[in-house]
């Protein structure tokens, strides 16, 4: 069968999206403070252009960002809302694409696409029109922070599938797995997502299924430069407590 749209996706993800996390309000802290550290300042106006469910997007408004979260599927733009007001934060959501984003020039200090979401991106020219809005939208010397899979190791052994993830909650557990298929141009791979989820001595199996491009870290840098920004720069999560390697870089200015 062949992948659903990215928001087709993530729209049927929307509502179990948290169960692919052992703790996700654990990782929503964790993520959150490895961001905020990265900021490097109080109270900026942040956009996550990809915010999901909002994993990234709240754990920044807990530091006191100024947060804005937009995404391609409306049911997880929607969630973040939901998950921000049952916390007490401020994150403004809204259904957008990151290649067409609904903001003046100059807006944001930083903007976020996190979680290897720039990849679902599948063509050089879809990659650039996403990477120039984010400039566009960002102040002169504003920050960018895009987190991906580390590539470079995967392109290297095209793995065909994840270890499984265990979510347990009340005594039940939900395994979350996925299996991938590699394009014959070894860089693209269908993914199929599997939810195995309790249902009394049995299961119930969810799938679903997306594409994404593996963009090494030299690839990815070269489009961040032809977009316009500066000084790209890769960080381990070693670095920076962060689940996902980053490049950070800056508009002109």
């Amino acid at each position: 069968m062949p992948p659903t749209s990215v928001a087709d996706f993530y729209d049927g993800l929307a509502d179990d999206y948290h169960l692919i996390y052992p703790d996700w309000d654990a990782s929503v802290r964790r993520q959150g403070s490895a961001l905020h550290a990265l900021v490097g300042r109080e109270g900026a106006t942040v956009l996550d252009c990809a915010c999901g469910i909002g994993t990234q997007a709240l754990g920044l408004a807990r530091h006191g960002h100024r947060v804005t979260g937009t995404d391609l599927s409306p049911r997880a733009a929607a969630r973040a809302a939901r998950e921000a007001h049952a916390r007490g934060l401020e994150v403004r959501t809204a259904a957008a694409d990151m290649r067409h984003l609904p903001f003046a020039d100059g807006r944001f200090d930083v903007v976020v696409c996190a979680d290897n979401s720039l990849p679902h991106l599948l063509t050089e020219r879809d990659v650039h029109a996403a990477l120039t809005e984010m400039r566009r939208v960002l102040r002169p010397g504003g920050l960018l922070l895009v987190s991906t899979r580390p590539y470079d190791e995967l392109l290297r052994d095209r793995p065909v599938s994840t270890p499984p993830q265990i979510h347990r909650s009340a005594g039940d557990r939900t395994v979350t797995f996925q299996l991938w298929e590699w394009h014959d141009d070894g860089e693209r791979y269908d993914l199929e997502h599997f939810q195995l989820l309790p249902a009394g001595d049995d299961w119930r199996v969810r799938v679903r299924r997306t594409s994404y491009w593996a963009l090494d870290r030299a690839r990815l840098s070269a489009l961040v430069t032809d977009a316009g920004f500066t000084a790209p720069v890769w960080r381990t999560p070693d670095e920076t407590g962060f689940f996902q390697p980053l490049l950070l870089a800056h508009a002109p200015g």
